[in-house]
């Protein structure tokens, strides 16, 4: 798995109407935005690089996909790109759904400087968030892949808020073999607390076995 951008931050804009297109594209690069303009979703695809960066202005009523659609395959092809849908009046049901799919904001035609600067900015904030995530997730998977099965059964133990005796009995080995591997995970995740190797595993979505039940007294 690899989410490495392969290109600096950009602005996307993806208009079909012409006139709103170079306008929009004139006003993105007097602020000082690098900016790629395309008439539709066809246009765009082909041409973005995989895992690009910052955002894109998405016309919602596109001529060859509808926005909302073009979203779904940013967000498989460009997981950090960031997406703002520029909608009419009559489009705002659509605009809202892609919202609720991680759409940062919609701004409706024709939108103004002041309007769309401060929108495009919490896009790129977004986009550079996300892509850290990413970044981090992707050093995680490539520590834990480095660890044999019988650490990573005692990871997800030691994650699980298991101790070491508790470990030693459920899977069936000795309590210093247990400590060995453990130091070994540690050292291979590189980290210095459980609470750290936690977060880790919380990235992935990894969870340890339940405790077992404290024998009634």
């Amino acid at each position: 798995m690899t989410n490495q951008a392969t290109s600096e931050p950009r602005v996307y804009v993806v208009e079909d109407d012409d006139s709103v297109r170079r306008s929009l594209g004139r006003l993105l690069m007097a602020n000082g935005y690098a900016v790629a303009c395309h008439e539709s979703a066809e246009s765009m695809l082909t041409t973005l690089p995989k895992n690009s960066t910052g955002c894109a202005l998405l016309d919602i009523g596109l001529p060859d996909m509808d926005g909302v659609q073009l979203q779904a395959l940013l967000a498989t092809h460009s997981p950090a790109l960031a997406v703002i849908f520029l909608t009419g009046n009559g489009e705002l049901g659509a605009a809202v759904n892609g919202m609720k799919h991680g759409a940062v904001d919609y701004l409706i035609k024709p939108a103004s400087e002041e309007t769309l600067l401060p929108v495009v900015r919490e896009a790129l904030r977004r986009s550079a968030c996300t892509l850290a995530r990413l970044a981090a997730e992707q050093r995680v998977c490539e520590a834990m892949a480095r660890l044999t099965r019988r650490e990573l059964e005692v990871l997800e133990h030691v994650v699980g808020g298991w101790l070491n005796k508790q470990i030693a009995a459920d899977l069936g080995i000795a309590e210093k073999t247990v400590k060995v591997h453990r130091s070994r995970v540690m050292a291979k995740m590189r980290v210095r607390s459980v609470a750290e190797l936690a977060r880790q595993c919380q990235m992935l979505g990894i969870v340890g076995p339940h405790l077992p039940e404290e024998p009634p007294e």
